[in-house]
């Protein structure tokens, strides 16, 4: 009988695709793959060092998973392995830690299911994890996200990303567009590009090879594929050609998420970001010349070491007169091995979390209006699977989620559509244009 395996993901979409194509490995070395609760032979945890409580959080889930299946093999993988694999060997009932050079070799690993008396762990130094693993995750039929870079050069001082994934090292664009088409026969209508610094794309052994627009215009090419989105890129790297690509493409979709940080110029400096807040508004302003519809999400940190009120009311002021589409908040939070981790000018705790609740206001108010300026207009959505007291979304290629009465027919279609109103529950209701997308 096939041995069972289940996996837990914590963390961004680059986990979720590389949890996936961990996956198929399982399968093709005759694993079924299990739901959490159906009494797995082994689970798989793949951890995130960027949220909080990463260590808490593992341990929940690990006496969960005993819970359910008391004798099955834990393996736990992820940046969190990489940068504390002693601290996860103390968390009672972890069989195997595996590290950034590891992780992908977890089948090789597991020889022996029974549950170790002693915690194994392999973990080489993360300079190691030098090698590109390609990942797609497949499962969510609608969308799927693509590994298409992997590490970060950049010494941002928050960030331990670097310490848990390498440098950084890229896919090539050939097999990129070659993993687009097996997506695209899989029946998935939309990529979504994924990478810790995706505009980096195209360093193989640390030298520079191609460029990310390059990478972007051989997707455009791809047949089979309705939709590509830009998961997140660094506002230096977010090249005019890219936007003005971007705003003419059949393919790649009017949704940028630009990292920002922080509005105010001495934070970024502290931050060791590579730009100040003059390029990034010029981005912004760039970006919505060309498409005036464009969603732009933002990614901000809030109480970062040496954070005055005032700066804080800098950044605020600054978001505020932005004319982006939604905020993704941070709470800053320290971590080891970081340079900011040793500076001054400390947060406290309730200050942060003021300034979170603030941004996260600004966020809903930011939303609701880009929501507002697309209404009485028509978009194509996709529209998901799920279903939630007998209504179903989708996303319009400009990042509006709607809703619409439940109909097995739609899932996974492309449908156009009129925007009508905004619901109690913030999303966008519909009425369908006459003409249907044949596809």
């Amino acid at each position: 009988m096939n041995k069972k395996v289940a996996f837990y993901t914590l963390g961004c979409k680059l986990n979720y695709s590389e949890t996936s194509s961990i996956g198929r490995m399982f399968n093709e070395a005759g694993f079924q793959t299990v739901d959490f609760t159906n009494t797995p032979d082994v689970y798989v945890i793949n951890t995130c060092s960027v949220t909080e409580n990463a260590d808490k959080k593992c341990r929940k889930i690990v006496k969960e998973a005993l819970k359910i299946s008391p004798n099955a093999h834990v393996t736990i993988v992820g940046c969190y392995a990489q940068l504390k694999p002693a601290e996860i060997s103390n968390i009672p009932g972890v069989d195997m830690v595996l590290g950034a050079a590891e992780k992908f070799r977890i089948v090789e690993f597991l020889t022996d299911l029974t549950k170790n008396p002693k915690t194994v762990v392999y973990n080489q130094p993360v300079t190691q994890a030098n090698e590109f693993i390609p990942s797609f995750s497949i499962g969510d039929r609608t969308r799927t996200f693509l590994k298409v870079q992997d590490g970060c050069d950049y010494s941002c001082s928050f960030c331990t990303i670097p310490l848990a994934r390498g440098a950084s090292r890229s896919d090539t664009i050939e097999h990129a567009v070659a993993q687009a088409y097996e997506i695209a026969a899989s029946g998935v209508k939309e990529i979504v590009l994924t990478g810790v610094n995706l505009g980096d794309f195209g360093i193989r052994n640390g030298n520079r090879e191609d460029r990310f627009f390059d990478l972007v215009k051989a997707l455009d090419e791809v047949e089979g594929i309705d939709r590509i989105r830009i998961s997140s890129i660094e506002p230096n790297l977010l090249s005019d050609e890219i936007i003005e690509f971007v705003s003419t493409s059949k393919k790649f979709v009017p949704h940028f998420h630009i990292p920002l940080q922080s509005g105010s110029d001495k934070i970024l400096g502290l931050m060791r970001r590579r730009y100040k807040r003059e390029l990034y508004a010029s981005r912004v302003a760039k970006i919505k010349k060309v498409m005036p519809d464009c969603c732009i999400g933002v990614d901000v940190i809030v109480g970062f070491p040496g954070e005055t009120r005032e700066d804080f009311v800098d950044t605020y002021n600054f978001l505020n007169n932005l004319d982006v589409s939604y905020l993704h908040v941070f709470t800053y939070s320290e971590r080891d091995n970081t340079l900011a981790a040793g500076m001054t000018g400390t947060v406290p705790g309730s200050t942060r979390a003021d300034r979170s609740k603030m941004l996260h206001i600004l966020s809903d108010k930011k939303r609701r209006a880009f929501y507002e300026g697309q209404l009485n207009k028509s978009d194509e959505v996709l529209f998901e699977g799920d279903i939630k007291d007998g209504f179903m979304h989708g996303f319009t290629r400009n990042y509006v989620k709607v809703k619409a009465k439940y109909d097995p027919v739609l899932v996974n279609e492309l449908k156009t559509v009129h925007l009508t109103q905004i619901s109690p529950d913030g999303d966008v209701e519909i009425t369908e244009s006459a003409e249907i997308l044949a596809h």
